[in-house]
């Protein structure tokens, strides 16, 4: 790798660790720039989340003031999250790269429907469940499973499935559930980068560009996207969603 590469690298990857304070979907900025400059599909993956998991962690601890009271939550999540990377992380090494196209692309518009309807379902569930548990129960733990797989698996929007799954099933404000998403994301990122470094081929020049970048991206958008009121968050989350959509049907 060229220094200019590295350079563009390390830009992709401060504007991917931003995205994905903020919402998530970073991997469409970053996956796109290795394969451009050479790198093979499958290595470009490995690598590109192992370089994102420093970026995740400024991100998580950008959203430390709204973390505050989440410790068990995340601890119950976190497992599924975890489990879920792990799986995911394993499928990537051993299945066709194509299988899961259309599971995502569903899931992605899934996920955007879910953000805009949050408030009303809401409402709805308030009004059918007495008494809803604190952590989502099993039915988001369940969730977060899913997107651990999908997230160990290739990543990008695993934060926009993320969003959606904690707005639904918690009765938080945005802002928290976004903190607790960074965290959520940040496990299945480690995980699976843990998995990658032991078992796969990693290309280190392309990791240490994306997560140059990553950091610096990560703490800025963490930054910026607390301070961004609740109905402009989520339009920026179905947007994101939108264009991840385009991007893998005709890219």
């Amino acid at each position: 790798m060229t220094g200019w590469e590295l350079a563009v690298v390390c830009a992709a990857g401060a504007v991917a660790g931003a995205i994905n304070a903020v919402v998530g979907s970073g991997s469409l900025i970053t996956f796109p720039t290795l394969l451009a400059i050479g790198v093979d599909p499958v290595t470009a993956n490995v690598s590109n989340t192992i370089g994102l998991v420093p970026g995740s962690f400024t991100a998580a601890y950008g959203y430390r003031t709204e973390l505050q009271g989440q410790r068990e939550r995340l601890l119950r999540l976190g497992a599924a999250s975890a489990i879920g990377a792990l799986a995911g992380g394993i499928l990537l090494l051993f299945l066709d790269p194509g299988v899961f196209q259309v599971v995502v692309i569903v899931l992605i518009a899934l996920a955007c429907v879910l953000v805009v309807t949050q408030p009303r379902l809401n409402r709805w569930l308030a009004e059918r469940r007495e008494h809803r548990h604190p952590h989502g129960g099993v039915e988001l733990w369940l969730g977060v499973l899913a997107a651990g797989v999908y997230g160990g698996y290739f990543g990008a929007a695993q934060g926009v499935l993320l969003i959606g799954l904690l707005g639904i099933f918690l009765d938080d404000h945005l802002q928290r559930v976004n903190a607790a998403k960074n965290v959520l994301a940040l496990i299945v990122n480690a995980v699976a980068a843990g998995l990658f470094i032991v078992v796969a081929h990693v290309d280190w020049q392309a990791v240490l560009g994306v997560a140059l970048g990553s950091v610096a991206g990560g703490f800025a958008g963490a930054r910026l996207g607390r301070r961004i009121p609740a109905p402009v968050l989520r339009a920026v989350i179905v947007c994101v969603g939108v264009a991840a959509i385009v991007v893998l049907v005709y890219g």
